[in-house]
């Protein structure tokens, strides 16, 4: 139903039901027989609690119709978490704590300055990264948790080089829901810490409610274990290009936005991979860039393609079948649908590629090309296009022990996200 100026504003007080598709109540209409539908109101109950393996009493969240399955992605969720637990109770290397319930509201977010990082005088001393975030709420209740499901961007600045203001990591905030907690492999983007005390900075739309961030930085692997185990042949991630990021408009101009990327690789590499974060948001008149599927692509010197498709969005239950990996069960709102690369409370995985072997690692020169699709070619919506949120970085590896030189790099794309 479609329309116009002031008509958008009229309400239309016409009772509206849908039924299910039955071909015995079709062929009984078909032949000219009367179809009744009555209505009745049900009562259902939608407050229930549960205890997990821990023993511990849990909210079951919001059913948002009467069905099992709710009660099944509860449990889903509590073992995730559970696990989850078990993991990080495991003796680590450093922990480094970034964000304790800080305040995460208005412009300027949560910020956390001058943290100090396990330094060796020329680098981070350990060999692995994982983001370990918590997104609570003001109480201990889910009905002070906020509303909607924003996305929640994690910049660092370690000096005021070119990297200074680049994404750490992302997460999409649950819908009134506090359980969530998630662990984000982000040891290709060791480089971005580039001195011994670095800023951070965590945000989401200024105009929404608080989130309380809880933020740890887990380091291990230390330089020694990593030479231990593998000798000259452990490889650390030493040098890194941020070659497309940005927020830009899904629609005919997004793939003018992103030129091609030229780059010799530095001496000495014995690894080259990409590491991007993507999502869509908004909705055209083909639903995206939040319900449609879309494709991205790098083609690498113009023989090696690398595809990434997000088949999940759109889907009836996309992001419900995806609680078991981390996803806050029983939100409110749409949660259960899949979206295009992402689901309400979960952190965005990183797309990551190997392209060793296709490019040239002698000084000569290669070029990436990116480009985003809608149905296999250009998106071009008619009207209100959403937009595509892109971080993707180009990892050099080195054995460790290498000699350590900074590099510089043109950098095509703010640092900041919108």
């Amino acid at each position: 139903m479609n329309c116009q100026n002031t008509e958008c504003s009229t309400v239309l007080n016409i009772p509206a039901t849908m039924v299910p598709y039955d071909e015995r109540i079709m062929t009984f209409a078909r032949q000219g027989g009367l179809v009744n539908v009555k209505f009745q109101t049900t009562q259902s109950d939608n407050f229930y609690l549960a205890i997990d393996r821990k023993g511990r009493l849990q909210e079951m969240g919001w059913l948002l119709y009467p069905n099992f399955n709710f009660f099944t992605w509860q449990a889903e969720g509590m073992s995730f978490l559970a696990d989850l637990e078990d993991q990080i109770a495991q003796p680590s290397d450093v922990v480094i704590n970034v964000f304790n319930r800080t305040r995460m509201q208005g412009e300027n977010g949560a910020f956390a300055g001058n943290v100090k990082l396990p330094w060796d005088g020329q680098r981070i001393a350990f060999s692995k990264l994982t983001l370990d975030l918590q997104l609570q709420c003001p109480s201990t209740t889910d009905r002070t948790c906020a509303e909607w499901d924003h996305t929640v961007h994690l910049f660092v600045c370690c000096d005021d080089s070119a990297l200074c203001g680049m994404e750490l990591g992302r997460w999409i905030s649950p819908y009134r829901r506090k359980m969530g907690r998630w662990l984000t492999d982000a040891t290709h983007l060791i480089p971005l810490l580039t001195n011994k005390r670095c800023n951070f900075t965590m945000k989401h739309p200024p105009w929404t409610d608080p989130w309380f961030p809880v933020l740890n930085l887990r380091f291990s692997e230390p330089s020694d274990w990593l030479r231990a185990q593998h000798g000259a042949g452990g490889l650390y991630p030493d040098q890194i290009e941020p070659i497309f990021v940005g927020s830009e408009t899904f629609d005919r101009t997004y793939n003018t936005k992103f030129p091609p990327y030229l780059f010799a690789v530095p001496g000495g590499v014995q690894r080259v991979t990409i590491y991007a974060l993507i999502t869509g948001h908004g909705s055209d008149n083909n639903n995206c860039a939040e319900f449609c599927v879309t494709a991205h692509n790098f083609l690498i010197n113009e023989a090696n393609l690398n595809s990434r498709v997000f088949t999940n969005a759109g889907t009836a239950q996309g992001c419900a079948h995806r609680v078991k990996f981390g996803v806050e069960p029983n939100q409110h709102g749409t949660w259960l649908y899949g979206r295009n690369g992402w689901c309400p409370g979960e952190n965005i995985l990183p797309w990551v590629v190997d392209i060793t072997d296709q490019i040239q690692l002698d000084g000569q020169e290669n070029h990436i090309r990116y480009y985003g699709q809608f149905n296999n070619s250009d998106p071009n919506p008619t009207s209100n296009p959403g937009n595509i949120i892109i971080s993707a970085y180009m990892v050099y590896w080195k054995e460790h022990g290498s000699a350590y030189a900074p590099r510089n790099f043109r950098q095509l794309s703010p640092g900041l996200l919108s």
